[in-house]
C-alpha cells in the first residue's frame, strides 16, 4: 500500500521535489534553481509564471530519474512563497508576468476607505495603515496601470493557486495559502463578507477569486496533462497544504503555542500556533496556520537574514576563498568568526531594520549600529548582526506573549541561518531558552507532507503526525552567564534604541 508523500516546495530561489515517508524521513530530493525575478525598472520584481511550472516538472522528473518508485506515493502537497500573484484568463493562461512578493511598486493617491469604516479607522488612528496597505496591493497597481489586463482577468491567483490549477485543472486553493493583499477574512478563514472594508481597499469581483478548501483537504486529482508533464501518476490526490512559512512552522513541530518557530531566512520571523484569533499588532492579522481552524501569530523582520548574506558578500571574501581551498563549507569559517568575539560584541549593538515593516517597529524605522570603538573588527560587526536579529525577535516574542497570554518555553529554528551552530547558540543565549533545529533542513516541505499525511489518513490527526514525523536533531542550551550579559544589553541598551532614534528616523523619512 502506498504510504510516501511527494511535497513540492516552490521557494524564492528554487523549486524542490521532496519524497517523505510516514516517519518524516526525507527519502529523495531534487532541487531546481530558478531565477527569482527579473526587473525592467528599479523596484520591480516579475517572473514568467511558466518558469515556476517548468521547474516543478523538472524537479519531479529528477526524482524519477533517481529511481523513485512512483507507486509508493499516496498523495501530493504543494507549498509556495507567499504574496506572489498571477492574473489568468479563462483557460488559465497568464495575462502578464507574475508579480513577485519582492516587488516594491506602490500605487499612491487611491481613494481612501470611506463610510463607517473610514470613520472608524480615523478614530482609531489607523487611516495611515490602511492607506499603506492599499498602496502596497498588487491588484490596485494592475487595475490602475494595466486596466486592460484587469478587465480580462478571469482569476486572480496566488502562486499556490496557479500551481494547483496546473496540477489538477481547477481554480481552487488552500485556505492556508491565502497570505497577501487580497480581500481575505483572516479570522473567519474565508473570503471577506460583502460589507468588509477590504473590498473597498482592494476592489475586485469575488468571482475572480478561486474556491478555497481547508488544509489537509483534497484539492483534486492530478490531471492527465499534469501527469504527462511531471510524471506524477494521474489521479493521485493533491492535498491542500499552506504557504511556506506556515508549513515551516508545522514541519518544525510547533503545534503548541508555547513552542515558537524562528525562521532565519530572507525575512526573519517568529511564529507560534494558536486556536484563538488575536491581532498581536493591531490591524495586522495572524495568518492561517497549516492546521485547519488555527492561526500563526507572526512578527517578521524584513530583510532579516539577508543582512547575513550582505555581510558575506561585502566582507567575507577571505572565508569564501579559504573554504574553496580546503574544500569545506564557508559557514564553518563564519562560525569561527562569530566565536572570535565575546557575547555583546564588545559594546557594538545593531538594530536590524534595514527594510522597515508597516508597524513593527514602525514605517519610519531604519537600521542602526551604535557603540563603535577602535577595538571593533568585521568579526564584531558580523556577531552584532546575529545578535541584533536575535534581540529583535526576542522583542517580538515578548509582544506575542503579552497579547496571547502564553509564555514561550521552547524554540525551533529553521531556514538557512539554522545551519549555523554559532547562530543557534547565540539565539539560545539571547532568549534564555533551549533552541533546537529540526531533523531535516526542508522543514517547509515536511510541513506540507504532514498536511498530506493527515489528509489521506496515513496519520489520524495532527498531534500524531507531529509526533511521528518531526524530530529534533540538535538542541542548544543557554549559558546562564552569557544570558545575563545579553539581558543587560537587551534591556539597558537595545530596547531603548528605537525610542531614542525614532525622532531622527522620522526626519529622515522619504529623504
Amino acid at each position: 500500500m502506498p504510504e510516501n508523500i511527494l511535497a513540492i516546495d516552490n521557494g524564492t530561489q528554487s523549486v524542490r521535489a521532496l519524497l517523505f515517508d510516514p516517519r518524516g524521513t526525507l527519502l529523495a530530493k531534487q532541487r531546481v534553481p530558478i531565477e527569482p525575478y527579473y526587473s525592467t525598472a528599479p523596484g520591480l520584481a516579475e517572473q514568467d509564471p511558466d518558469v515556476f511550472w517548468r521547474a516543478v516538472c523538472e524537479a519531479c522528473q529528477g526524482l524519477w530519474a533517481q529511481g523513485v518508485d512512483r507507486s509508493s506515493i499516496a498523495a501530493v502537497a504543494v507549498t509556495t512563497q507567499r504574496g506572489t500573484v498571477i492574473n489568468v484568463d479563462k483557460n488559465g493562461k497568464p495575462l502578464r508576468p507574475a508579480m513577485i512578493w519582492l516587488d516594491q511598486r506602490r500605487t499612491e493617491g487611491l481613494k481612501p476607505v470611506s463610510g463607517l469604516w473610514g470613520a472608524a479607522f480615523a478614530v482609531a488612528g489607523a487611516s495611515e495603515t490602511v492607506a499603506y496597505l492599499q498602496a502596497e496591493a498588487e491588484c490596485n497597481w494592475i487595475r490602475t496601470h494595466q486596466p486592460e489586463v484587469w478587465n480580462d482577468t478571469h482569476k486572480y491567483l496566488l502562486l499556490s493557486g496557479y500551481l494547483v490549477y496546473r496540477l489538477v485543472g481547477q481554480f481552487v486553493d488552500s485556505v492556508s495559502s491565502q497570505v497577501g493583499y487580497i480581500p481575505f477574512d483572516y479570522k473567519a478563514l474565508t473570503w471577506a463578507k460583502s460589507w468588509d472594508w477590504k473590498w473597498q481597499a482592494v476592489p475586485m469581483d469575488k468571482r475572480i477569486l478561486p474556491d478555497l478548501v481547508p488544509a489537509a483537504s483534497p484539492l483534486g486529482g492530478i490531471s492527465a496533462e499534469a501527469a504527462s508533464a511531471t510524471g506524477i501518476p494521474q489521479g493521485l490526490p493533491l492535498i491542500a497544504a499552506a504557504a511556506d512559512k506556515a508549513t515551516e512552522v508545522l514541519g518544525a513541530g510547533c503545534l503548541e503555542p508555547n513552542v515558537a518557530c524562528l525562521s532565519y531566512g530572507t525575512t526573519a520571523t517568529i511564529n507560534t500556533t494558536h486556536k484563538k484569533y488575536i491581532e498581536v499588532i493591531p490591524l495586522l492579522p495572524p495568518y492561517p496556520a497549516a492546521v485547519p481552524a488555527a492561526y500563526n501569530f507572526e512578527i517578521g523582520i524584513n530583510r532579516g537574514y539577508w543582512m547575513v548574506t550582505w555581510f558575506k558578500q561585502q566582507f567575507g571574501l577571505r572565508e569564501q576563498n579559504i573554504a574553496d581551498e580546503r574544500g569545506i563549507e564557508p559557514e564553518a569559517l563564519f562560525d569561527e568568526l562569530v566565536r572570535s568575539v565575546p557575547p555583546g560584541s564588545d559594546g557594538l549593538i545593531l538594530q536590524p531594520y534595514w527594510s522597515p515593516g508597516l508597524v513593527f517597529p514602525g514605517p519610519e524605522a531604519r537600521g542602526a549600529v551604535i557603540g563603535f570603538s577602535d577595538v571593533h573588527t568585521r568579526a564584531h560587526l558580523y556577531r552584532a548582526i546575529l545578535e541584533g536579529l536575535a534581540y529583535a525577535l526576542r522583542e517580538a516574542s515578548e509582544r506575542t506573549e503579552k497579547r496571547s497570554g502564553v509564555r514561550i518555553t521552547e524554540l525551533r529554528v529553521a531556514g538557512g541561518g539554522s545551519q549555523s551552530d554559532a547562530a543557534l547558540q547565540l539565539t539560545a543565549d539571547v532568549f534564555g531558552l533551549p533552541a533546537s533545529r529540526p531533523h531535516v533542513y526542508e522543514a517547509s516541505g515536511l510541513g506540507a507532507a504532514i498536511d498530506a499525511a493527515v489528509g489521506v489518513g496515513i496519520h489520524k490527526d495532527f498531534p500524531t503526525a507531529i509526533h511521528e514525523m518531526t524530530h529534533v536533531r540538535d538542541t542548544f542550551e543557554p549559558d546562564k552567564k552569557t544570558h545575563e550579559r545579553y539581558n543587560e544589553l537587551y534591556s539597558g541598551v537595545y530596547k531603548n534604541m528605537y525610542t531614542r532614534l525614532k525622532p531622527l528616523y522620522e526626519k529622515m523619512r522619504n529623504r
